[in-house]
């Protein structure tokens, strides 16, 4: 029997004064997203995938410890406890990326994996922590993730997370092809002038190398009073082939959505057998100090 699922990818410009209380900008923020969730759910997503750091502006653009506030334990915090609610109601998998405290000055850049059910399957942390100037201070507010690179069975299908960054490095998302997962999401807040030039050639090439789907997901928006770059949406999926399915508007908040048809990725693997042909033992360099 053939396997579609429908997916999701929700991009949104931030909400609310940068300069205000955090507990208010993550309250507006959670309340858009959820509407937007709302919405995906009336087009029939069965797996959603928010933008990174969902309910605050990219506050990493500035090193300020106020922004400390805006993390919360997961899974046991407010926001993965509302997801959960939704995903059991709409019988949707949500990935839902956001700030991650685990212990006073321990923080992450993380997402969490609900099952269509409610249940909480675990959690990808961001591994590479970049430290660009100007604007992405994330050295500042992030640790490196610790959990490797684990992928999730939902009741559709078997995902993988990578976040923002991480997608400029094959090593990950190719360890989430070998793991299993059949989408990976890459959940991100990335600027033109910086980026834009690889967003259509990264991600399709992971696409390729490890015959699965992608779901990259990009904020909209220039961001005051930082205005590093205007956020420049076109979040979409791509299939095994790396042919884009759905691609966003660049300046609007929007829920983007494909269908995909899961057998694609036997058919691409049964042509290029590329885990097949690996020759993991001419490697090791790639691990040297």
């Amino acid at each position: 029997m053939p396997r579609f699922v429908r997916c999701g990818l929700i991009q949104m410009a931030a909400v609310g004064d940068p300069a205000g209380s955090v507990t208010r900008i993550v309250e507006e923020n959670t309340r858009k997203s959820v509407g937007l969730v709302e919405e995906a759910a009336s087009r029939g997503v069965q797996i959603l995938c928010l933008q990174e750091v969902f309910n605050t502006p990219y506050f990493c653009a500035e090193q300020d410890a106020r922004w400390y506030e805006a993390a919360e334990p997961v899974p046991h915090g407010p926001a993965t406890r509302l997801m959960q609610d939704l995903a059991r109601r709409h019988e949707m998998v949500i990935v839902l990326p956001l700030y991650e405290r685990e212990q006073a000055g321990v923080l992450y850049n993380t997402a969490a994996v609900i099952d269509a059910d409610g249940s909480y399957l675990g959690k990808y942390r961001k591994n590479h922590i970049p430290q660009l100037h100007p604007g992405f201070w994330e050295k500042f507010y992030f640790r490196p993730g610790n959990l490797g690179y684990p992928t999730f069975q939902t009741r559709y299908a078997r995902i993988g997370v990578y976040i923002c960054y991480d997608r400029h490095f094959p090593e990950g998302a190719r360890a989430l092809g070998l793991s299993g997962a059949e989408i990976v999401f890459n959940p991100s807040a990335t600027v033109a002038g910086l980026s834009e030039y690889l967003w259509t050639l990264e991600q399709p090439a992971h696409a390729v190398a490890n015959g699965y789907f992608i779901g990259a997901v990009n904020r909209v928006g220039v961001e005051a009073p930082w205005k590093i770059g205007e956020f420049y949406g076109q979040s979409y999926l791509c299939d095994p082939r790396g042919q884009m399915l759905t691609v966003g508007p660049r300046g609007a908040d929007a829920v983007v959505v494909a269908d995909l048809d899961l057998d694609q990725i036997d058919e691409v693997r049964a042509t290029w057998q590329f885990f097949r042909d690996r020759r993991p033992e001419t490697y090791a360099a790639l691990v040297d100090p």
